[in-house]
């Protein structure tokens, strides 16, 4: 029930989840949207096209989970993206499908009315259960059942205040929801809100450990708080303690006297140090402040399939120009590569044919998705080459398997711009297929430049599977053939003096960025979030690495000049 508006000071006492303090306006996430669904019974004639609604929904959802995973993996950890997996794997349960499936089939019901049926059910099952972590797990099952409804009806999260003119849609808000959900804490804006009030939602629940990597102040264990409060209300929340307090005084919030996001006050960006340039990894280009304001040398991986992959849609020449553009000029003459389109495999896109493939993994994707879609090759070569005009650009050519195919690739690229002005291109590729690094010899006498992507170089080189998790404990790079391996594409780049960046997750670790620098590499790209962190490390220990990244360099430019003078 909603209660009568006031501003008298009111409190509640829940179950803190994520630590901190914070006070905002409050913004209503919208639990009804839901409600207007057609949770009905159907027609016999209407049995297969309801069918292949659910299956239409099920491909968006398991889509959209894996964007999300490489999402989270990006910004917060690998760890915490597996929330993602456990969900995609409920998702892909044979005995889930079967029951919605048989639903639709047997008893006439919608699509609607068999997901909400079928997950209730599972839903119930675990939370009946006499323990704790299995009935966290019933909340992932209930947030599969809202994507599914989310797809079936084309509906995206959404706030009470959504079409009014004065919605915030959480932005510097404190947000209160039933349920703290992955997708709430996610699918949001939550670089802008202040901090989570819910319903309910354990300490243990997937979205509770996503608040607490994100350091978002949240508060769960206050029945009816979404009924009882209206959207514009301040609300204080101490994730510290669990308290709630609606409308504090101006004597509670001197109680109070250094309120902000702890990783406002946590994440300082520092300058870069000497012996490493740090990049930044960059999936769209409205996100290239964060690598702005971390110091960010450069931008070492711009994947562009993820503006493909947000608008859902192929992108125009002139779409892609403007946000090429947009990256290129807010790095004010800092590096900037750009990796052409790495589609395929685990990121497919409904609106390009892709070929139904046994393993995709193995399959139509990266350079040879490229080379067999000549349009969209076209297109974003020449949108590149266009983007060029305002400053030295990067192309990097993903999973290149031999130099027979790079060579292809940059003379298609020639080809498809040979008539536009453009500025300096140079061209380079990622070292992430195993035969592509064993050619590294040959491949970096032309290539200008390289880039070591050691996610998929580890999934190819030692047949692992990283987002199978009956294997993916086998992901990992402490092994010498992997070592090897990434010394021998080093050496090469040091004999024929080209670029060699490393742009996988391991850059962002420090004990294998401090293998790597050893090793010669003296460019890492990661996270922005990541590069402070990593500088931080790097400069305070060992020394001894950092000298020998030195020594490295300063033998480099003697080197140089001494070729020179000869």
């Amino acid at each position: 029930m909603l209660v009568e508006a006031t501003d008298k000071e009111t409190r509640f006492k829940g179950l803190p989840l994520s630590p901190g303090v914070a006070v905002a306006s409050v913004c209503l996430f919208n639990e009804k949207r839901h409600m207007s669904l057609p949770v009905k019974d159907i027609t016999a004639q209407e049995v297969r096209s309801e069918g292949d609604r659910f299956r239409k929904a099920l491909a968006t959802v398991r889509e959209r989970l894996t964007l999300l995973y490489k999402e989270v993996e990006e910004r917060v950890g690998k760890a915490e993206a597996e929330i993602f997996t456990a969900q995609k794997m409920i998702l892909e349960d044979p005995a889930l499908i079967e029951r919605v499936t048989d639903h639709i089939r047997s008893k006439n019901f919608s699509a609607e009315k068999a997901v909400i049926s079928s997950l209730d059910f599972f839903e119930d099952q675990l939370a009946k259960m006499d323990h704790d972590y299995l009935k966290e797990r019933a909340s992932d099952i209930g947030e599969v059942k809202r994507r599914l409804l989310d797809a079936l009806a084309n509906l995206s999260p959404s706030f009470q205040c959504q079409n009014d003119f004065f919605c915030q849609r959480g932005k510097n808000r404190i947000v209160i929801a039933e349920e703290l959900t992955p997708s709430l804490t996610m699918e949001l804006n939550t670089d802008y809100i202040k901090g989570f009030v819910t319903d309910k939602g354990g300490v243990a629940s997937h979205a509770a450990i996503l608040a607490r990597s994100l350091r978002i102040p949240a508060v769960s264990g206050i029945p009816g708080i979404h009924d009882r409060i209206f959207c514009g209300t301040q609300v204080l929340v101490d994730g510290d303690t669990g308290e709630v307090i609606i409308w504090p005084s101006p004597k509670t919030l001197a109680q109070y006297p250094q309120i902000e996001r702890p990783k406002d006050a946590e994440v300082k960006a520092v300058p870069p140090i000497p012996g490493l340039r740090v990049y930044a990894n960059l999936n769209v280009a409205k996100r290239v402040q964060e690598a702005v304001d971390q110091n960010a040398e450069g931008i070492g991986l711009y994947r562009t399939e993820f503006e493909f992959l947000i608008a859902k849609k192929q992108l125009s020449e002139d779409e892609q120009y403007e946000r090429y553009t947009q990256v290129l000029k807010a790095m004010k003459g800092k590096p900037v590569y750009f990796r052409m389109l790495d589609l395929g495999g685990d990121k497919g896109a409904d609106f390009l044919e892709f070929p139904k493939e046994q393993n995709p993994a193995l399959g139509f994707r990266g350079s040879r998705f490229l080379l067999g879609h000549p349009e969209v090759f076209r297109t974003q070569a020449r949108a590149l080459a266009r983007v060029s005009r305002h400053g030295r650009i990067h192309v990097m050519y993903p999973m290149v398997v031999d130099l027979s195919q790079y060579r292809l690739l940059r003379e298609k690229f020639a080809a498809e711009t040979s008539d536009l002005p453009q500025g300096e291109i140079r061209h380079g590729l990622m070292f992430e297929v195993p035969s592509a690094c064993l050619d590294a010899e040959d491949i970096l006498k032309e290539a200008d430049f390289g880039s070591l992507g050691t996610n998929d170089l580890i999934q190819y080189l030692f047949a692992v599977d990283r987002d199978n998790e009956l294997v993916s404990s086998d992901h990992h790079p402490d092994r010498k053939a992997f070592w090897t391996l990434v010394r021998h594409v080093a050496q090469a780049a040091r004999r024929h003096r080209k670029p060699l960046s490393v742009c996988g997750e391991l850059a962002s670790n420090p004990v294998y960025a401090r293998k790597l620098i050893a090793l010669g590499i003296r460019t890492l790209s990661v996270s922005p979030r990541a590069i402070t962190g990593l500088r931080i490390a790097i400069k305070n220990k060992p020394e001894a690495v950092r000298e020998k990244a030195i020594r490295i360099l300063a033998v480099r430019k003697k080197s140089k000049s001494t070729k020179k003078k000869g």
